[in-house]
């Protein structure tokens, strides 16, 4: 509710006699969920994670260029993850563009801008892509953590037994309000336990 106030007394000030529409749309905007509903393009070091898995080839010494990105202290994480947004509400929503970012465990593995104007229909639902690029050295050059990873990512191979972790996707949308853009105060946090199958 704080957040909310903050937000209409910002469009009061800046919004004059379009106040009612904008605050509905904020309402909307903080009562719509957020999911991550795939992954797909994830690339560590250059490689295509699906076709390790496929190939069965996941581990360390069948990857040289890890090997070597672990050595540089530089390993790339490229990777698209499609956020669903959905609207319960009868009042469109609409983000003009917003910040991002994703962590495991606590830990931040990335974040990011995404400029792309989002309108969500009463009821309706949007899949985002969120493509995410990043230096994962940190995250990875704890030999436990990415024992964790590579057991997950495994997961994913047909037949293999299922694996679960949370991802945590905080994002700060940034709207429009009487004709200037204002950033949402804080993050709005989003929380989902993920199959390793939804890699593939």
């Amino acid at each position: 509710m704080k957040r909310l106030s903050l937000i209409l007394l910002l469009a009061i000030t800046m919004a004059g006699c379009g106040l009612n529409k904008q605050a509905r749309q904020i309402e909307a905007l903080e009562k719509c969920t957020y999911e991550i509903s795939s992954a797909d393009s994830v690339y560590i070091a250059g490689r295509d994670v699906s076709k390790l898995i496929k190939d069965r080839t996941l581990e360390l010494r069948n990857v040289p260029e890890l090997a070597l990105a672990l050595f540089r202290r530089n390993i790339p994480l490229k990777a698209r993850v499609n956020l669903t947004i959905n609207n319960p509400t009868a009042t469109e929503a609409a983000i003009n563009a917003f910040e991002y970012i994703v962590s495991i465990k606590n830990q931040e593995i990335a974040n990011g801008f995404v400029n792309q104007k989002v309108s969500v229909e009463p009821g309706g639902s949007v899949t985002v892509p969120v493509r995410v690029n990043s230096n994962i050295y940190s995250f990875l050059s704890n030999g436990r953590t990415m024992e964790e990873i590579l057991d997950f990512v495994r997961g994913g191979e047909s037949g293999a037994a299922e694996r679960k972790g949370v991802v945590t996707i905080k994002i700060k949308p940034t709207i429009d309000v009487g004709g200037k853009l204002v950033k949402y105060p804080g993050y709005i946090s989003i929380d989902k336990e993920v199959s390793s199958k939804i890699l593939f």
